[in-house]
């Protein structure tokens, strides 16, 4: 049995300045994004469609604030809604952790929105670009739950040999966050990338990353003590099954809507 090591939050003190390792993991995630961007617009299918590397740069301002936004209010709205509601300057202090990936995606999705009419592109081109991006970025964010020691996993068999002593949770746990750094973000990004270097119909690529994070999802909060939980038919789900699951049901119908559509992806709109 492992027990957390529980390191300080705080990776730097620069006098009355804290940074916190939880907001070098979003530093880290919006570089993963730049690095694997670069790498992407050289793949002949996109360079076919005309991305270049500023395109990348642009995106990432709108890309972050997307993230923050749109992961915060999640996180507030459908996890805490009662605690932040009584104590709304804490909606404030993200450095604290508590963001929501459901809500930084449609934050995502609403940023980039907002990027594709700007610069007059087609919003599916943008969404398969990005979507290989992202997931390693958030396993980066999870890593920054775990060092915060925050989504504590639910009771573990005390011979499982990564069984963790969680602080001030008890008993032996599951290390959730780690669970869903590894699925959720490394073996999704996997997947993903491989699946994204070659030509697909249009909205083929974001589609199969909403379906493939959703059923990840899905699965490894069986591992994570649920924020809420509900019974249907009297099976209980979590919060973020409940959210994960309109995710997989909208990614199969738009992967049959790409796929039912003649010829290969359309050059850019």
């Amino acid at each position: 049995m492992l027990t957390h090591p529980m390191p300080d939050p705080v990776a730097l003190q620069l006098g009355p300045v804290a940074i916190h390792w939880y907001g070098l993991m979003y530093v880290l995630a919006f570089a993963l994004f730049l690095v694997l961007g670069r790498v992407r617009v050289k793949q002949p299918h996109m360079a076919a469609l005309g991305w270049k590397h500023q395109d990348l740069d642009d995106m990432l301002f709108y890309g972050m604030l997307g993230v923050i936004i749109g992961g915060r209010l999640g996180e507030v709205f459908f996890y805490r809604p009662d605690y932040f509601l009584a104590n709304p300057i804490e909606i404030l202090k993200v450095w604290q952790g508590g963001m929501s990936f459901h809500g930084g995606f449609i934050g995502v999705l609403v940023a980039m929105a907002l990027w594709a009419r700007k610069e007059k592109r087609n919003l599916l081109d943008v969404y398969d670009l990005i979507a290989p991006l992202v997931p390693l970025g958030y396993a980066a964010g999870r890593i920054g739950n775990f060092i915060n020691a925050e989504l504590p996993g639910r009771l573990a068999d005390p011979s499982l040999p990564w069984a963790m002593l969680w602080p001030g949770v008890e008993g032996p746990r599951h290390p959730s966050p780690l669970y869903q750094a590894l699925i959720d973000g490394v073996l999704v990004f996997v997947i993903l990338w491989l699946y994204a270097r070659k030509a697909r119909p249009r909205l083929a690529v974001g589609a199969m990353f909403t379906l493939l994070y959703g059923c990840a999802r899905f699965f490894t909060e069986y591992f994570r003590v649920p924020d809420w939980e509900v019974s249907v038919a009297g099976v209980p789900v979590t919060s973020g099954q409940m959210l994960s699951l309109p995710m997989i049901v909208a990614a199969i119908a738009m992967l049959v809507w790409a796929y039912s559509r003649e010829g290969k992806r359309p050059v850019r709109a």
